[in-house]
């Protein structure tokens, strides 16, 4: 279980308050090399800085203070552990100064010196995992106490500690709450914010899990939300702007299933009123469209997650679910706190649909419904994955638009990831240049396309998915780990699975996307 925040929060020392005028600290002359940009480059490098292949693990007081020196050397800072190893050269105080930490609970120590340091970023990668919670000294004598082994993050935790938690603390004019998740948080993000009103509702989707808090706010906030994420901690911390600079004696009221962590299936919709800010024609017969987010609203959208657009045609709701894209394939980073303003999807208009034909018609600044998100796929999946397949038809090119980037740049881990993506002309292919460039930039990526109806210029593969071409995509190298995942219409994904299954892949290695 993770350290419990104390009530009084930010508490005193902590680095989110103001450092004394005129605290300072001495400073050594770094080796070449040994920058902030040097480390920087470092942590982003993809090198193991833990020693652990990526697992995250629970680390007792004996085990810490095992890790006492130069080459091996750990530290806690306010209940979560990091190898200092690596960054021992990197650090302006130097070694002596940084040893001063090793194999100790360095939370005071770090205060005392550090508090206005973003330790969480700047040590991300090497975070080796949680304090171990001791056994109350009253207890101990009423039952055995808890195994001493270090054991990975993901094993079965008891709800007590499993559950994330919050707390909150206010200045004289923001009110911030603070979730701890209590799992690492993926690039994407999980927080679904919307304050409507006075009500603010904060939604924490992680993995097959929902996290709801839900109040009626003591007193009015301006419309605006700040969200910042701290990934690797599971840390989400929202900024809210009072009307009225004055003192709250309570964030609000709870409403309905307030503090409640349930699977998502089992959490109902919500909905909030976007406003369609763009058309891009991506193909003769699909737009991307980009939905702007009330101002009191932020969408994390997890990869692999779908929404639902919600409108009014002839008087009737239609609902329809889409899958969440980016901009473009690989778009540019953007900072924690301007995710989640806008969403973009990819849709195929069909002349006799219902639903297509009335968002294609709709103007620039019109309002659509956006519900959700949802979605059965979670990281979990990917842990430890060296080969990636991905099996496409027409807009099922959608889920694997994201996949594909998250791949690409969190799981270095993945030696392959290949694509075979079925249309039935060229003209038809989604994001054809983009995908065709990535494949001649990244060597660890390949796409294959393949046409049903091609024109008699088309040197690609044709034909429709088949036993023999899967047999020849589908590798299995010797120590691999595989994961193939398909998304199309509903009789391209019936052949596909039924033949990927042929191949003998488990249903560990299967993932079906299902809007």
């Amino acid at each position: 279980m993770l350290n419990v925040p104390s009530q009084a929060f930010p508490a005193a020392g902590s680095q989110q308050r103001v450092a004394p005028a005129g605290q300072s600290r001495n400073k050594v002359v770094l080796k070449p090399g040994h920058s902030l940009l040097d480390w920087i480059r470092l942590t982003k490098s993809g090198q193991d800085l833990t020693g652990l292949r990526g697992r995250l693990i629970e680390v007792t007081e004996d085990e810490l203070k095992k890790h006492n020196t130069k080459k091996d050397c750990w530290t806690c800072i306010r209940g979560m552990v990091y190898n200092l190893s690596a960054y021992m050269d990197f650090h302006p105080g130097g070694e002596e100064e940084l040893m001063r930490a090793a194999g100790i609970d360095s939370t005071d120590l770090f205060d005392e010196v550090h508090r206005w340091v973003n330790y969480e970023s700047m040590l991300k990668e090497c975070l080796v995992g949680r304090m171990a919670v001791k056994p109350s000294p009253a207890l101990q004598g009423l039952s055995a106490p808890p195994s001493l082994r270090p054991e990975p993050l993901s094993a079965p935790l008891p709800a007590k500690d499993h559950r994330p938690r919050y707390d909150w603390f206010q200045t004289d004019g923001t009110v911030n709450i603070v979730v701890y998740t209590k799992r690492k948080i993926p690039s994407a993000g999980c927080a679904v914010v919307d304050l409507q009103d006075d009500n603010l509702r904060v939604e924490m989707l992680l993995g097959r899990m929902s996290y709801l808090l839900y109040w009626r706010l003591s007193s009015r906030v301006q419309d605006h939300v700040d969200v910042q994420t701290a990934h690797s901690v599971g840390k989400v911390q929202l900024c809210l702007r009072k009307s009225v600079k004055e003192k709250w004696t309570q964030l609000g009221q709870s409403l309905e299933h307030h503090d409640t962590f349930i699977q998502c299936k089992d959490r109902g919709l919500f909905y909030r009123e976007c406003v369609l800010l763009s058309k891009t024609d991506v193909t003769h017969n699909t737009q991307l469209l980009r939905l702007q987010l009330p101002p009191g609203s932020r969408m994390q959208v997890p990869v692999g997650r779908h929404v639902y657009l919600k409108t009014s045609v002839q008087g009737t709701d239609v609902v329809k679910p889409y899958t969440a894209v980016d901009q473009m394939l690989i778009p540019p980073s953007q900072s924690s706190a301007e995710v989640g303003s806008d969403i973009h999807l990819m849709i195929k208009v069909y002349p006799d649909g219902v639903l297509t034909p009335h968002i294609a018609n709709l103007p620039i600044g019109a309002s659509l419904s956006v519900g959700g998100p949802e979605g059965s796929l979670t990281l979990r999946v990917l842990r430890d994955v060296t080969h990636l397949y991905m099996l496409a038809a027409g807009t099922g090119f959608t889920p694997m638009a994201r996949l594909i980037r998250l791949a690409l740049q969190e799981f270095t881990v993945i030696r392959k990831m290949k694509l075979m993506f079925f249309n039935r002309q060229e003209r038809d292919i989604l994001w054809q240049s983009q995908l065709d460039e990535l494949c001649t930039k990244e060597e660890r990526f390949e796409v294959q396309h393949v046409l049903s109806e091609p024109a008699d210029s088309w040197t690609g593969r044709r034909g429709r998915i088949d036993a023999c071409m899967l047999q020849n995509f589908l590798e299995r190298p010797e120590n691999s780990k595989c994961l193939v995942c398909v998304c199309g219409p509903a009789g391209f994904t019936e052949s596909a699975v039924q033949l990927v299954r042929q191949l003998d892949f488990s249903e560990e290695e299967l993932h079906v996307f299902q809007a």
